[in-house]
């Protein structure tokens, strides 16, 4: 038996931003305005950016971090290389988040701060804002299928319902076919109790 549609993930769970949060320093006469919140992936961050940029026309840099299904990006818009979105994006790696995009709009206030102090403000932009959020746990999904016979069709439906499973496509030949996904955290038990209650009929897709 397979399972398919498995996402390779790290083993403590992930977790995304219930609501935008902000927060804002003021570090030699230099403003930072820093925001994390949750985005789907790197387009969606990509127009919070643009967005940002509207609306601060007088602002020298919006750098930013983001974190989305396994892939990241850390973009110092203008500032000395790595002493912006990188630590930017190590705060959101230290928080085990995902499907999170950190920003900080720079308005200069001209001093310069060098490079050990726009890492830290950088970092505290990001670290600050994340002090007041809401971090709610990700749910990962296994996509699974399977074939059964036409009598164990009933059984395998009211199985998926009572796991919280959702039910993605169901296709009639010979056999049954059924698709269908399902919390990672209760796949083991749920293909556990279709093999018993299918007495060995049920055949599982490969991926």
């Amino acid at each position: 038996m397979r399972l398919s549609c498995t996402a390779s993930h790290p083993p403590d769970m992930p977790y995304a931003i219930a609501t935008p949060v902000h927060s804002e320093l003021l570090i030699r006469k230099s403003r930072f305005i820093g925001c994390v919140q949750s985005v789907p992936d790197r387009d969606a961050a990509l127009a919070v950016v643009a967005t940002l940029r509207a609306e601060h026309p007088g602002a020298v840099h919006v750098c930013w971090a983001l974190m989305a299904g396994g892939q990241s990006a850390a973009v110092d818009d203008g500032e000395p290389g790595g002493t912006a979105g990188r630590p930017m994006l190590e705060v959101l790696r230290h928080h085990d988040l995902d499907g999170v995009l950190a920003t900080v709009v720079r308005y200069f206030g001209g001093i310069k701060l060098g490079a050990g102090g726009l890492v830290r403000a950088y970092t505290d932009s990001v670290a600050q804002a994340l002090l007041k959020a809401d971090k709610v746990p990700v749910q990962r999904w296994l996509c699974l299928g399977c074939t059964l016979p036409y009598a164990q069709e009933g059984m395998v439906r009211r199985e998926l319902e009572a796991a919280g499973a959702e039910l993605n496509h169901v296709a009639h030949s010979s056999v049954v076919t059924v698709t269908f996904r399902v919390p990672d955290s209760t796949a083991p038990g749920l293909v556990q109790r279709l093999n018993d209650a299918g007495h060995g009929r049920l055949g599982w897709l490969l991926p």
